[in-house]
């Protein structure tokens, strides 16, 4: 079963709704065990029918690898790269970006993102001009902590943005109260990072049975039951686990197939998960 795509808002670009995020996982050099299992990893996103790949530079090698990684697959569709600037000042954002195009081995970069809002009003005047041009797709902003929800739900307000990149999760649903319903109502496409909740409650879940009802929505491990919940709120547009193992992307991108149950159902089951 291939997996559901999604609209973009500001185009109705279909997106597919789970991707791979690169954060730990993609940090690696050449030549190390851990480094050759990535290649399994792109193959299982692309094999089920996913496109997007999102990094940042304060990621560490991971650019680097992604780019190399995507050299040698030659994947059978095109992949969405999603990357980030974070830094301070103008000309020092140019040249961190203009590193990203470098190290990802790309022309152009499908969205680019003001990571944890630093230094947003600068970044987001530059990549204007640069969706102008062409060099990005789309543009965004991201966060990852409930404390910046102000800055951020002021700058979705404020800004005409393509993208905002929050945290979500069976755990940690703050971003439910106001930052889903304004994306929504702003048009701007949510990707969803941190969909385990930092991978606390996927390891407190691990040694548990699955619930009767997990079959019944299409699951088969605890990590899809989750990644269902995030992709059941009608404002998020694609998720990112982060993984370096193929056998996890398979498993992650499965639960971006089939049906979504409603609201009404997670409020019935939601709370004897998290318990």
């Amino acid at each position: 079963m291939q997996m559901t795509t999604r609209p973009i808002p500001s185009t109705k670009e279909a997106l597919p709704v789970v991707g791979c995020g690169t954060w730990i996982g993609f940090d690696q050099r050449p030549g190390t065990d851990e480094y050759k299992r990535l290649p399994g990893v792109l193959d299982a996103l692309f094999a089920a029918g996913g496109t997007v790949i999102d990094s940042s530079p304060m990621y560490g090698r991971s650019e680097e690898t992604t780019g190399e990684l995507l050299a040698a697959a030659k994947p059978p569709t095109k992949p969405f790269l999603a990357t980030k600037v974070w830094t301070s000042g103008r000309e020092t954002g140019i040249a961190q970006m203009e590193q990203s195009f470098t190290r990802l081995r790309t022309k152009e970069i499908d969205l680019m993102q003001v990571h944890n809002l630093v230094d947003w009003r600068t970044h987001l005047a530059t990549l204007r001009g640069w969706k102008e041009q062409g060099r990005v797709r789309y543009i965004g902003i991201t966060h990852y902590t409930a404390s910046a929800y102000d800055e951020v739900e002021a700058v979705l307000r404020a800004e005409k943005l393509d993208f905002l990149q929050i945290n979500y999760s069976l755990d940690a649903r703050d971003a439910e109260q106001r930052l889903l319903p304004l994306a929504a109502e702003r048009g701007v496409a949510v990707i969803v990072n941190m969909p385990f909740g930092g991978g606390g409650l996927l390891r407190r879940l691990r040694d548990k049975p699955l619930p009767a009802w997990a079959g019944e929505i299409g699951c088969t491990s605890w990590a899809q039951v989750l990644l269902k919940f995030v992709l059941s709120h009608p404002a998020v547009t694609c998720t990112i686990p982060g993984t370096s193992r193929a056998e996890h992307m398979a498993d992650n991108a499965a639960a971006g197939a089939g049906t979504f149950p409603d609201a009404a159902f997670w409020r019935r089951e939601a709370a004897a998960i998290r318990t």
